[in-house]
């Protein structure tokens, strides 16, 4: 059947249709990567968040879809679709997610290993959480590359833990200006704007790497390049599941 898009009712009937072969996929061929777009025609055109979030649990369980175990991961930590949010419950999907080759899903473990976590549920190990983010970075996320930057610009301080103390005693992971600048030059590769932005000031104050004002505004010029494709390219990615707020 051939639908006109610039009619109203065409169009109602295409997503009407698309819901019923997602369905059809997933429940009668047990296709998994249909059944991870039935969570997103869920999620995004019938705003059915619950029965999203069963997809994509159900998914990533019985199916061992990644992605899958990634959203729905998301949906614990954020309480999305579900009774209530749920740290551990969150980490470990992801956990299922990276093992599955999900680089989003490392890159979030690896947070919940780095952030503080008020349920003491996740004992915090700032080295393991680096290595996922590794993990992540070098299977092409830029934004892992970012944080794994950011954290070497600054580095991470040892968990206080007598809170009148004011300072902390020492660090997890040292401050290191060239690795800092390795993972910059990642991230910025991969697209990633605050990459890109931090690279151009490492070259201009020579941290990490030789002082070069030429690549500093070159690297200056990409970020802002990026910005306005960014500005420009706020449109809906249906299809590879919804940026997770």
């Amino acid at each position: 059947m051939a639908y006109d898009f610039k009619s109203e009712e065409d169009v109602k009937e295409f997503i009407k249709n698309l819901g019923i072969e997602y369905r059809f996929g997933c429940y009668s061929e047990k296709n998994p990567e249909v059944c991870h777009l039935l969570g997103d025609y869920l999620e995004a055109i019938s705003k059915d968040f619950e029965k999203a979030a069963v997809v994509y649990r159900s998914n990533c369980d019985d199916y061992k879809y990644g992605k899958s175990c990634l959203k729905y991961g998301t949906y614990m930590l954020t309480g999305k679709g579900v009774r209530k949010s749920d740290q551990k419950v969150a980490f470990d999907y992801f956990e299922k997610g990276c093992e599955l080759g999900n680089e989003t899903a490392c890159l979030h473990q690896g947070l919940l290993y780095i952030c503080e976590n008020e349920e003491k549920r996740i004992v915090r190990d700032v080295r393991k959480g680096m290595s996922l983010l590794e993990k992540s970075c070098y299977a092409k996320n830029a934004n892992a590359c970012y944080y794994l930057s950011g954290m070497y610009i600054s580095g991470v301080k040892k968990k206080q833990i007598d809170k009148n103390l004011t300072d902390l005693d020492g660090y997890e992971i040292e401050k290191d200006m060239k690795k800092a600048f390795t993972f910059a030059s990642e991230g910025c590769n991969l697209g990633n704007i605050y990459s890109c932005a931090n690279l151009s000031q490492m070259y201009r104050k020579g941290e990490g790497v030789a002082k070069n004002q030429e690549l500093a505004d070159k690297y200056k010029a990409i970020a802002l390049d990026l910005q306005d494709q960014i500005n420009s390219n706020k449109t809906l990615t249906f299809q590879e599941g919804l940026p997770s707020t």
